[in-house]
């Protein structure tokens, strides 16, 4: 299963997400402010895959020395394949 998360740490929606993907041992992909999660410590005890749009972190002034461990970054190519080749894709807003 494989979640994505646009929302970021400060809303209900983001942390809903991230909650349910680490419930249910989900893949997570950080698009958009969800890319927020990535700073250090906000995805502490995930256990899943857990990806990161490069592009939506560059522009929100994100660098790679900012982003927590464990992270892959990824472009829009491998975005549309990893969702094209998931079982289960929950879109969290």
């Amino acid at each position: 299963m494989l979640v994505i998360v646009k929302s970021g740490p400060d809303t209900a929606e983001g942390n809903r997400g991230v909650g349910f993907a680490r419930d249910m041992a989900a893949d997570l992909i950080l698009i958009q402010n969800g890319v927020y999660f990535a700073l250090a410590d906000k995805l502490d005890g995930f256990c899943g895959t857990a990806y990161l749009l490069d592009e939506d972190s560059r522009l929100r002034g994100i660098g790679d020395e900012a982003v927590g461990s464990g992270l892959l970054s990824v472009d829009y190519d491998r975005l549309v394949d990893l969702i094209a080749g998931a079982d289960k894709v929950v879109g969290m807003m």
